[in-house]
């Protein structure tokens, strides 16, 4: 069936689902930057994209033409504007599609080992929270899953040790040349220290979350990792996991998060 539109435009079954999609996928676009510095260069790029059709559809050929060679050469561009939001958006996605939880060799292929703290480890690692905590001491310090994080343990120096409070505590002491970043632990030992960690573009974090929690919000948002946060200026412990930020008000809620993050891990495999 073929509709008639002020008598010059003609639309097709075809031509209306192209327009839906279109629609639905600038809807998506609108709510992915929502709140980001991307949102003005996104909503410029509609203006641009809006003259070279309405250009096209009068035939004006000169402007077509440049708006054209704009948009091409824009394309590049945009990579490198909105190569973390492309990062973010495409490691949600392949975490979303389900294959990672997937059982079968491919999953087995994609799956990190041994991420999972010991029992011991926990004790450990809770303990360095508690005292440092007590000493509003600040730390951050992150949690191995599934994704590798090379780009972000290669930013630090390496540690390779087994998980110990004293030598955690001895890291995030003030006078330590380590202290200032992140610890990366995985496959039950400490990695890396001294580490940096994206920050989030969230604008609505209440004010009282400094730069490590802003921190450990980015890097939970770009991977599946998860943050213990320790505060220098109130002494409290957050556990931040998808960008979400978890008040710790005693602490053995932070073991109940970590052992069921570990049995959650579990029954994936």
């Amino acid at each position: 069936m073929v509709l008639e539109f002020l008598g010059f435009l003609r639309f097709s079954f075809i031509d209306i689902l192209d327009i839906v999609v279109v629609a639905i996928l600038i809807y998506a676009m609108f709510r992915w930057l929502k709140g980001s510095s991307g949102m003005s260069i996104f909503i410029a790029i509609l203006m641009l994209l809006a003259i070279r059709v309405v250009a096209e559809l009068l035939n004006m050929k000169m402007l077509s033409s440049l708006m054209g060679t704009v948009v091409d050469i824009g394309a590049i561009a945009l990579i490198v504007i909105f190569q973390p939001e492309i990062r973010h958006f495409l490691t949600k996605m392949g975490r979303q599609t389900g294959i990672s939880k997937s059982k079968g060799l491919f999953s087995s292929l994609l799956k990190n080992k041994g991420r999972d703290l010991t029992n011991n480890s926990i004790t450990e690692l809770i303990d360095a929270c508690k005292d440092m905590a007590a000493t509003k001491t600040g730390a951050l310090i992150v949690l191995l899953r599934n994704d590798e994080l090379r780009d972000v343990i290669d930013t630090g120096d390496t540690i390779d040790a087994d998980i110990r409070t004293r030598l955690i505590e001895n890291i995030f002491y003030k006078d330590s040349p380590l202290h200032d970043g992140a610890m990366v632990i995985g496959n039950n030992r400490i990695i890396a220290a001294r580490c940096t960690l994206p920050m989030t573009e969230q604008s609505g974090l209440p004010a009282k979350y400094g730069m490590r929690h802003k921190s450990a919000v980015g890097m939970t948002e770009q991977s599946d990792a998860d943050v213990i946060v320790v505060s220098e200026q109130r002494g409290t412990i957050s556990f931040v996991s998808d960008g979400q930020i978890y008040p710790i008000d005693n602490i053995n809620e932070l073991r109940l998060k970590l052992e069921q993050k570990a049995k959650d891990t579990d029954a994936q495999n």
